[in-house]
């Protein structure tokens, strides 16, 4: 990793600036920016306004990064970019991230898209996604503390890293924030002549294809977007809007799963913030006298004791498993910062090992099993087909 979006604009220019007239909708914050993209997506695909779309990470394949509208570029196309666009990001120096931002856009300007949406990757004043300068439309989820290692170590840093994406004269949409980053970004916005708009939580009569208390606040903001689009020549109406968000999908965030024909939740909570959503989750599940039982794969680079404070509870029982490809926490690691669940924590060295000693016993944990720590974790057992329910 390699922020800075000096190489990008290079890179761009010397591309012939792709996109350069295409208005983006640009998500930026700490959780919830891919939840937003897919509400947006859905309402614009419903209503047939070309989109070409970048989220990250992906969960199986890099191809998953590059949509338009809800079609993925094929794996050909994705080849015959990369082939075609490997001189420049070699002179460039580009990242993994932003050579796909590079391929991205190239093809987007192939394909004559109308609309953006831009997921910014990592922060914001440095990310890939903030060197492409039409953005009249920014969307905030949640922020708090994640990649501290790049963007600080306090709250008021992080948000200053994600409110810098705020553009002259811009629409700003965003849900309740902590008081910090709420001062952050009026403060931004105030520099740049930018409006805000602060939108409360849907109510319960909107029906949401995303499931999870957190999506009536990212519905919301998705909803405000879509309405700010009139500010660019778009009218969308407000029947289309309740449409488009009750057929959103995103997959690996909350979501029912089977394994051998018996219940699975997953969910990619991989900081605190993230964590205490899920568990405001859970306060709603019933039977859970005898507890929650954890899968937990957790990078070695992530706040483990946050993320264990906010989902263990004294019942609960956790285990931990490596996250394949990545330097994970283990269960002595783990023990020798947090003593307190020695009683609680168990190790094993896959979700399937731990998944088959379950279904041994004569009853089959209710609430289901919850894999949790890492979308790198989900996104193996969906590669390896563990899962079922799933469709790429």
């Amino acid at each position: 990793m390699h922020l800075g979006i000096d190489r990008m604009s290079l890179a761009i220019n010397a591309m012939g600036d792709p996109c350069k007239e295409t208005p983006a909708i640009h998500i930026a914050g700490t959780n919830g920016k891919g939840s937003i993209a897919a509400f947006i997506n859905s309402i614009l695909s419903l209503v047939n306004i070309k989109t070409g779309v970048t989220t990250s990470p992906h969960l199986v394949d890099w191809v998953e990064r590059i949509c338009i509208n809800k079609t993925q570029i094929s794996k050909e196309e994705f080849q015959s970019l990369s082939l075609t666009l490997a001189p420049i990001a070699k002179k460039h120096s580009l990242t993994p991230f932003e050579f796909v931002i590079a391929i991205a856009l190239k093809y987007f300007t192939l394909k004559e898209v109308e609309l953006l949406i831009l997921e910014v990757g990592l922060g914001g004043r440095l990310d890939a996604t903030t060197a492409h300068k039409y953005r009249p439309i920014i969307a905030f989820g949640a922020i708090g503390l994640d990649h501290c290692e790049y963007l600080g170590d306090s709250l008021e840093k992080v948000a200053i890293e994600k409110a810098a994406v705020i553009t002259p004269k811009s629409t700003i949409i965003s849900a309740a924030q902590h008081n910090i980053v709420k001062r952050v970004i009026e403060e931004a916005a105030m520099r740049e002549q930018a409006v805000i708009h602060w939108v409360d939580p849907l109510p319960s009569d909107w029906e949401l294809g995303l499931p999870g208390g957190i999506q009536q606040e990212n519905a919301a903001v998705a909803k405000g977007v879509i309405e700010s689009l009139k500010n660019i020549g778009w009218n969308i109406s407000k029947g289309q809007i309740r449409e488009g968000l009750s057929l959103a999908q995103w997959p690996g965030r909350l979501q029912a799963l089977k394994w051998e024909g018996m219940p699975i939740i997953v969910d990619g909570a991989h900081n605190p913030h993230a964590a205490k959503q899920l568990s405001i989750e859970r306060n709603a599940w019933t039977d859970q006298g005898s507890g929650i039982i954890w899968i937990l794969g957790i990078q070695k680079r992530k706040d483990m004791i946050g993320i264990l404070h906010k989902l263990i509870r004294e019942k609960d029982l956790a285990w931990i498993v490596p996250v394949p490809g990545q330097q994970s926490w283990s269960k002595d690691q783990i023990l020798s910062f947090c003593p307190e669940y020695k009683e609680q924590i168990k190790e094993a060295l896959s979700v399937e090992e731990i998944l088959s000693a379950l279904k041994k016993q004569n009853r089959w944990p209710s609430p289901p099993p919850i894999i949790s720590g890492s979308l790198y974790l989900i996104g193996d057992l969906f590669q390896r087909k563990i899962l079922t329910s799933y469709v790429i």
